[in-house]
């Protein structure tokens, strides 16, 4: 697997209205529209999107980080050969797969394949 760079990044928090104003008036940010994302989705000139969620609108994390590679499946045979812990089911929305896996650290992160 080759990591192509870090293309996610998203917060779950109760301060969603509070984040997205700020984001757009404080930071300039423009909003994304992408069917199949439940959050609000910002997307960036260098080509990542950050996105904010309701609480435990991404699940049971609260940030989340997301690995760019060109095979999904690939990736995640990879990984659960090298005895890592990857969710069964992989997530998509219009321009992207996605699935979760946690790593030695304990914290979850995601591989992510553009579409």
């Amino acid at each position: 697997m080759i990591v192509k760079g870090i293309v996610f990044a998203g917060t779950a928090t109760s301060a969603r209205p509070e984040m997205r104003q700020f984001l757009q008036e404080v930071l300039g940010m423009v909003p994304a529209s992408v069917e199949g994302v439940e959050a609000d989705l910002f997307d960036l000139p260098d080509g990542s999107s950050f996105a904010v969620a309701s609480p435990q609108g991404m699940g049971a994390i609260d940030r989340s980080l997301g690995f760019l590679v060109d095979d999904l499946d690939q990736a995640v045979a990879e990984l659960t050969s090298a005895g890592v812990t990857v969710d069964a089911h992989v997530s998509s929305n219009e321009r992207e797969r996605y699935v979760h896996f946690t790593a030695p650290d304990g914290q979850v992160y995601e591989l992510v394949e553009r579409l």
